[in-house]
């Protein structure tokens, strides 16, 4: 009973299990979770094209249904970059920003994120995002993270500039009105952005050289964006900088809670928006499962994938009944929560209520808050997810692997995120399948005075000029049987003494039925060539299948040998009798 409940409702595990001396750890990290996340959700709904406010309304309901059903203890969801610039890409295609079809979109995207992430988790699907391999999301991610950073110029320059996802359309733009720079706005993001990379990179540093407190030092790094967008609000009003100098300011956010929304219905819409809907479910999971199972991993805890999906799919509903927009785990916020203490989800409910709490008393103080300083905090935030070190890697490991990373990255610049991505996957499983369609196959020989076989071309081993044993390291199916057919023939047209033919299956998981075709093929025509096929270390679930068919029988008179040092034993031991047998009748014949 107690198991069907934390399957229905994984909140309970926690609350009932509940222990006093975590109540420090999450107040603490609630707090500082909350500092860091009001300026970022403020930034990153800009980045969406949604109002400020919008941001702030994501991070309090959707913390609050995911600390009820996700499975990760410390994983701190809200509005992330890569999201909000998909949230863009796809509701600018159907709304004009700023229009209340622009925000209802938004609405209509988030609750669709939300019911494909259920439907995903009640269909246990969390395998699917298996086929979206590390080169390409590495390379999504890197080139995301440049056109996110560039989508930024706009604010940074205090120029007005064209919506798009497309660098070099943005770059192209900025050189049109590279003469209109607000030199105001530019030095405000440049003293911004220096402050946030002191903060996050020598600001430890030196408060730990005067002896400061750990916690100290990790809560004055951590709310570096809340300490700017203080500094800067003040100097803006303070200098009337709105107004002499044109700095684009945040202006009035309405106080208050979210107000209570309900997605369009609208099947056209949904249908439009269905796709970036997909991608973002994916990509959401995939940035939350990975920093949840490393963080997890850390404290010897388990996530269950599937109920990942039902946590974030509550979160977006919770934010598409709440005026905000799609939301996922944040990797940062998520290790600051981690490193601040948090021991069980409180810690994100104590983020939504402190975030609650800004929304009803604190707007008004945002009111001079310079774009500028939201870019700034942007870009510096996704200036870690640009990947330098895994192209380098890939290129010295495994080239194809680097090309996938490459093909992705390229096309996520020039087509778009969701084109980019695409063209990613597709190009990943041409490789996965070029790779698989020729095997690596060896001619395997033993090791003197052991049972264990290895490449005739790496080792030196023992071989028999009658017997020749190859490895397959590849299941087999309709796209690479011909390729070991081929190398079967060729290998033995080079042996011509050869009369025995064995395959080891040791790294041979599958079969399909266009393989067993071939090798049926094959033992017919090695039994043409005077040759006997067999087979050595064949896995019981295909032995099984095997047994199912007549292949044993057109087999014969080959054999399937436990291992292949039985099979080579004993075709050797069947060549000595064999041999015996023919030297015992001359002999008859010479003594008649």
């Amino acid at each position: 009973m107690k198991y069907s409940v934390a399957r229905l409702f994984p909140a309970s595990d926690w609350i009932t299990t509940y222990r006093t001396e975590h109540l420090s750890g999450d107040l603490t990290a609630g707090i500082i979770t909350a500092i860091m996340l009001a300026p970022q959700a403020m930034a990153y709904a800009m980045l969406a094209g949604l109002p400020p406010q919008t941001g702030l309304y994501a991070s309090i309901v959707p913390l609050v249904f995911y600390a009820m059903f996700g499975s990760s203890r410390t994983l701190a969801v809200g509005p992330v970059a890569l999201v909000s610039l998909l949230t863009a890409n796809a509701i600018g295609g159907v709304a004009e920003q700023g229009s209340a079809n622009y925000l209802g979109a938004a609405l209509t995207l988030a609750g669709l994120v939300g019911a494909m992430n259920i439907a995903l988790g009640l269909l246990r699907a969390g395998f699917l995002v298996n086929f979206l391999s590390h080169p390409v999301i590495s390379g999504f991610t890197s080139a995301a993270a440049l056109v996110i950073g560039f989508s930024q110029l706009t604010h940074i320059l205090g120029v007005p500039l064209p919506r798009s996802h497309n660098l070099f359309e943005i770059v192209g733009a900025v050189a049109t009105e590279i003469t209109k720079v607000n030199l105001a706005a530019v030095t405000i993001a440049i003293f911004a952005i220096a402050f946030l990379v002191f903060s996050k990179t020598i600001l430890g540093a030196i408060l730990k050289v005067f002896g400061a407190h750990s916690g100290f030092i990790n809560t004055a790094t951590k709310a570096a964006p809340f300490f700017l967008v203080s500094i800067f609000t003040v100097i803006v009003w303070g200098l009337a900088l709105d107004e002499t100098q044109n700095i684009a300011v945040v202006g009035a956010i309405p106080k208050g809670l979210p107000p209570l929304t309900l997605p369009e219905f609208n099947p056209a819409l949904w249908r439009t928006l269905a796709p970036a809907a997909l991608l973002i479910t994916v990509v959401g999971f995939l940035e939350s499962v990975s920093v949840a199972k490393a963080l997890a991993g850390k404290r010897r805890e388990k996530i269950d994938p599937n109920r990942e999906f039902i946590g974030l799919g509550a979160a977006n509903l919770g934010a598409a009944v709440t005026s905000g927009y799609p939301v996922t785990g944040g990797f940062s916020r998520s290790i600051v929560n981690f490193q601040a203490g948090a021991a069980t989800p409180l810690a994100s409910i104590i983020t939504a209520i402190l975030v609650a709490l800004t929304v009803i008393f604190l707007t008004p103080l945002f009111f001079f808050l310079p774009k500028a300083a939201l870019a700034a905090i942007i870009v510096v935030a996704v200036s870690s997810l640009v990947d330098w070190r895994t192209p380098l890697h890939l290129w010295r490991y495994d080239r194809a692997d680097a090309a996938s990373l490459i093909v992705t990255f390229a096309a996520v610049l020039i087509a778009g995120v969701e084109i980019g991505i695409i063209a990613g996957v597709v190009f990943s499983l041409l490789v996965f399948l070029w790779r698989t369609a020729q095997p690596h196959i060896a001619v395997i020989g033993r090791i003197s005075g052991t049972e264990h076989f290895r490449n005739i071309s790496r080792h030196t081993v023992e071989t028999d000029p009658n017997i020749i044993v190859i490895r397959v390291d590849e299941n087999l199916y309709f796209a690479n049987s011909n390729f070991l057919e081929q190398f079967v023939i060729h290998t033995i047209a080079e042996n011509r003494s050869a009369k025995h033919l064995v395959i080891n299956c040791n790294a041979i998981n599958s079969i399909d039925g266009s393989a067993l075709d071939s090798l049926e093929m094959l033992i017919e025509n090695l039994k043409d060539a005077g040759v006997t096929l067999h087979f050595a270390a064949v896995k019981g679930p295909i032995m099984d299948r095997l047994k199912r068919t007549d292949f044993l029988e057109r087999l014969a008179p080959g054999h399937i040998f436990l291992s292949t040092h039985e099979a080579l034993r004993t075709l050797q031991e069947s060549a000595t009798d064999t041999s015996r047998d023919i030297d015992g009748q001359h002999q008859s014949k010479a003594a008649e």
